[in-house]
């Protein structure tokens, strides 16, 4: 496992992520800003870390978006499922 970095909801994103890994990142965000106002989500974060050589990015709220190694989105696991990673 390699630790990664932490960042604002909404803001730039880390130069280790792929480019590619804007748009998912940002269509997860649009999202969230449709049920939460914008008070909640200035305190949000994201934490990326990476498994396996792949990123993962936690959201606060608990969506889980893991990324390819080009950065195109594999899957989001909304709060509350089950991740579809675990094998247990």
């Amino acid at each position: 496992m390699q630790l990664g970095t932490r960042w604002g909801f909404g803001a730039a994103l880390p130069a280790a992520l792929p480019a590619a890994a804007e748009v998912p990142v940002r269509e997860v965000e649009a999202v969230r800003e449709l049920s939460f106002s914008a008070a909640e989500l200035s305190h949000w974060r994201w934490t990326l870390t990476y498994l396996e050589g792949r990123p993962h990015l936690e959201l606060e709220d608990g969506t889980l978006l893991v990324l390819n190694p080009d950065g195109s989105a594999a899957s989001v696991t909304e709060p509350g499922a089950p991740d579809p990673d675990d094998d247990w």
